[in-house]
């Protein structure tokens, strides 16, 4: 969904958030750096190969790893009893926990089929516009194992063992357990509605899995945290929002399964909040030199690189219908980072540096500057067309 804001927050300039040569925090940048991409010189034909067996083409752009100076890893050793104690309360035993088959028909029920064809007449009433938003949200949640691994990339957090103790780590499994629900649900629902193709959108999982995610994180985990904060919250609204439609469509058991799913996504973002809250606390001038940097880069969806063996623009597609329908769109982005901005107290950062004072600049007149440029790329935006969508039979839908 964030596609629709590139042209918006790609207009400010990199030198502005750039540390200088003689600065401390220069230290958040690393010298080791890598070409990325996907792109094949050597002929267009290995580039369709690729690009058949695998994703699309991709843009290639510079990577940087182990962003994150030693020094900072003290900082989150220190913080293990602290994650103890103000994070991991922001799990809920698996036995208090609600699974999929709650919401869906009891397939050892003798009224089971009678069920099933209830939950096909609710769905019948939907629109496609909404199921093509619907299975894009499935298809970002089912691509668990990708956002699991990007979380286990950051230096002093990730999961040494793959059975660690540390509290991150503890956190780290028990959150992708809690989150693996929500694709399971969408999935098993709208396998049940009968209204969309099941092997296309599971090709499209397989190839978004397969593709990986490049959230620009750089090993880090304060650019790391800052970004699952942001992410979850863009997750709660969105969901919130197909929880809203489905009731105006008349599906109270949908706008159900939707609101529940926000509901998690609601206390996932507060436990990421508070550990970049903390990290403000102790280390104010390298946090929002971090917000800044993620900013500047832009805050991409775990979903970016998807595709369906067909449409190499899929997942702009899905966020046109999305910012169409208002479940996730510009204003919303920039109303994540106002949020955030407050939530985090930056406007009252004080003893920064020169260029963290910059940073908080850039920070707090970013959220105006972002529904400005957005309000005028509305206006100039070219009239609505139509584009098939596998996920709906190659039906057609306005982007």
């Amino acid at each position: 969904m964030a596609l629709r804001l590139n042209s918006t927050v790609n207009t400010f300039p990199s030198h502005q958030l750039m540390p200088s040569s003689s600065s401390k925090s220069r230290n958040f940048r690393s010298p080791r750096i890598f070409m990325a991409s996907t792109l094949h010189s050597d002929s267009s034909k290995e580039t369709e190969k690729m690009k058949k067996t695998h994703c699309p083409p991709r843009e290639s752009h510079v990577q940087v790893t182990h962003s994150m100076q030693p020094e900072h890893l003290e900082i989150f050793s220190s913080l293990e009893e602290w994650a103890d104690d103000n994070i991991l309360v922001h799990l809920k035993p698996v036995e208090k926990c609600w699974q999929a088959q709650d919401f869906l028909p009891a397939p050892e029920s003798e009224g089971f089929y009678e069920q099933v064809n209830e939950l096909r007449e609710r769905a019948k009433e939907i629109p496609d516009d909404y199921f093509v938003v619907l299975v894009g949200d499935m298809i970002t949640e089912e691509a668990l194992p990708t956002y699991q691994t990007m979380l286990n990339t950051l230096d002093g957090v990730r999961d040494e063992t793959g059975a660690s103790l540390t509290s991150w780590a503890r956190w780290t499994r028990a959150w992708t357990a809690e989150e693996n629900r929500h694709g399971d649900l969408l999935n098993k629902y709208l396998y049940l509605s009968g209204r969309v193709d099941m092997k296309q959108i599971e090709k499209t999982i397989q190839y978004l899995i397969g593709s990986g995610m490049d959230p620009k994180t750089e090993n880090n985990p304060y650019l790391g945290f800052i970004y699952t904060s942001f992410q979850e919250r863009a997750t709660f609204i969105s969901h919130g929002n197909t929880a809203r439609q489905a009731k105006e469509h008349g599906d109270m058991k949908l706008a159900q399964i939707c609101g529940t799913i926000a509901s998690d996504e609601k206390r996932h973002e507060t436990a990421y909040t508070k550990i970049v809250e903390k990290l403000f606390e102790i280390d104010p001038n390298g946090t929002v030199l971090a917000l800044a940097d993620m900013m500047k880069k832009k805050i991409s969806m775990p979903a970016h690189l998807m595709y369906d063996g067909q449409d190499d623009n899929l997942f702009k597609h899905f966020s046109a219908v999305a910012q169409r329908l208002e479940v996730y769109t510009a204003k919303d982005y920039a109303d994540i980072l106002e949020f955030l901005v407050g939530r985090w107290k930056v406007e009252e950062l004080s003893g920064l540096s020169g260029e963290g004072r910059r940073a908080q600049d850039f920070i707090c007149g970013l959220p105006p500057r972002i529904r400005r440029l957005e309000e005028r790329a509305q206006g100039r935006a070219k009239k609505s067309s139509s584009v098939p969508f596998s996920w709906l039979f190659g039906r057609e839908i306005v982007v």
